[in-house]
């Protein structure tokens, strides 16, 4: 199974071409990084690559056909910023379970306390509420995770954690995992491939 893109294209009213032409592939059970200065639009691209955005030109196929956006969904995207991925008026349970019902070792891996589950978005940090969308992301039916730049309020001991049982759960699902970053040296840390945009 793989994620391709071919030739995409997108770009904003005060930004002529934030994507020109742009090509990816990646499979399940890869590690590719792509590499990029912020503001170079990784985040768009993210956002076309899990169907969230539609690309203004070139095609995001899955398995040669176009990429499914609603009903099965086996790209998730994990936010840079996980305040933009829940809703404020939704307590943490509701939003984790929004996805699919996660098991309790799956929060205890990732370090989620159950009382956090009872609380509201806003009583919580930005690290404690990225491990909610961490978990919500994996559901069964995720084969590519999309990581956006989503360790970087985090320290560093807890990035090294949370990285290491990211890539475990992906190598034990057959998952392929796309660490978008600036940070090159982490790259190539976790993947077998990097790519520059």
């Amino acid at each position: 199974m793989q994620l391709e893109a071919r030739g995409l294209g997108f770009g904003y009213e005060h930004r002529a071409s934030v994507i020109d032409d742009f090509d990816l592939s990646i499979r399940c059970g890869e590690r590719v990084a792509l590499v990029g200065a912020s503001g170079c639009g990784k985040s768009t691209l993210c956002k076309m690559l899990a169907g969230m955005l539609t690309p203004h030109r070139g095609e995001i196929l899955w398995n040669g056909t176009p990429l499914p956006t609603q009903g099965y969904r086996p790209v998730q995207l994990i936010y840079q910023h996980p305040e933009q991925a829940v809703n404020p008026r939704w307590r943490l349970r509701d939003t984790l379970n929004e996805g699919w019902e996660c098991d309790e070792q799956t929060l205890l891996s990732l370090g989620i306390e159950p009382a956090w589950l009872d609380r509201w978005p806003n009583e919580l940090s930005a690290g404690e509420l990225q491990r909610i969308c961490i978990a919500r992301a994996l559901s069964p039916q995720t084969r590519i995770l999309i990581a956006d730049e989503i360790s970087t309020m985090l320290d560093v001991i807890t990035q090294a954690q949370l990285w290491r049982w990211i890539m475990t759960v992906a190598e034990q699902r057959g998952m392929g995992v796309l660490v978008v970053t600036h940070n090159r040296a982490l790259s190539e840390r976790l993947c077998e491939r990097v790519i520059s945009l």
